[in-house]
């Protein structure tokens, strides 16, 4: 089983593999990661919190690449940086949002992650990862 993204000084477990689906299987609606093959309802169970771990830990760690590539891209040091609300558009972020990602870019790019909480811009110091999807 997956675990939850581990903060501060915790070193990353990698998710529980997803196992992708053919996609002729892929395109039928009913039809996901197998869940509903699964009979017993412990297993069924057991499956998919792994898969909602691996979700999870997918999910928070592409939040830290996005907040990465939008520190570097606003850094004003770049001739071509952009702006919160070039970021915001390119990303269907608000431009508040767009500004909190590149702050907490900018702390994954110092090497700061232990200190910034771990959860990205949508962490309320719980260290859960709260983040919000601002669409």
């Amino acid at each position: 089983m997956a675990e939850p993204t581990p903060r501060r000084n915790e070193p990353r477990l990698r998710p529980a593999p997803l196992l992708f689906e053919p996609t002729q299987v892929a395109d039928d609606p009913e039809h996901f990661f197998d869940l509903e093959s699964i009979d017993d309802p412990r297993a069924l169970l057991t499956r998919a919190t792994e898969l909602t771990h691996a979700f999870r830990a997918a999910t928070d760690r592409a939040v830290e690449y996005q907040a990465m590539a939008a520190a570097q891209l606003a850094d004003p040091r770049r001739f071509d940086r952009l702006t919160t609300a070039d970021i915001a558009e390119s990303a269907e972020w608000t431009e508040d949002y767009a500004r909190k990602m590149v702050e907490y870019g900018r702390e994954l790019l110092r090497g700061g992650a232990e200190n910034a909480g771990g959860g990205g811009p949508g962490d309320q110091g719980n260290g859960q990862g709260s983040h919000v999807d601002p669409v």
